[in-house]
């Protein structure tokens, strides 16, 4: 809903001030249509996200794994670093809404 609220002057010493109006704008779920389809989509991104995740996950376990037993240090840290990649992907990934909503808030507050 938006309301605007009309300009206010004053004047002071022969000074006319205007002061800004206040606008309000929040966001609403039947704006447009089409809305309940596209959060269907976002939450299936999320899982194709959260299971590329897991895969990503156990190849690169493999990978350090591999690397570990034959040897190869070089194969071990890319395993490692793919593991800690996995997770961080995963962890955006579900936490994407609630890294949305917080900054959402804190822009509610400027």
């Amino acid at each position: 809903m938006i309301s605007v609220l009309p300009p206010v002057t004053t004047g002071s010493f022969g000074r006319s001030e205007v002061l800004l109006a206040n606008v309000n704008i929040t966001p609403n779920s039947n704006g447009l249509p089409g809305i309940s389809a596209l959060q269907t989509i976002v939450g299936a991104v999320m899982t194709v996200g959260l299971i590329l995740s897991v895969l990503a996950l156990i190849v690169a376990a493999v990978v350090w794994a591999f690397g570990s037993h034959s040897a190869n240090p070089h194969l071990a840290t890319r395993g490692k670093t793919g593991v800690l990649i996995a997770c961080g992907a995963a962890i955006i990934t579900g936490g994407a809404v609630a890294f949305i909503n917080f900054f959402w808030h804190v822009g509610q507050g400027i």
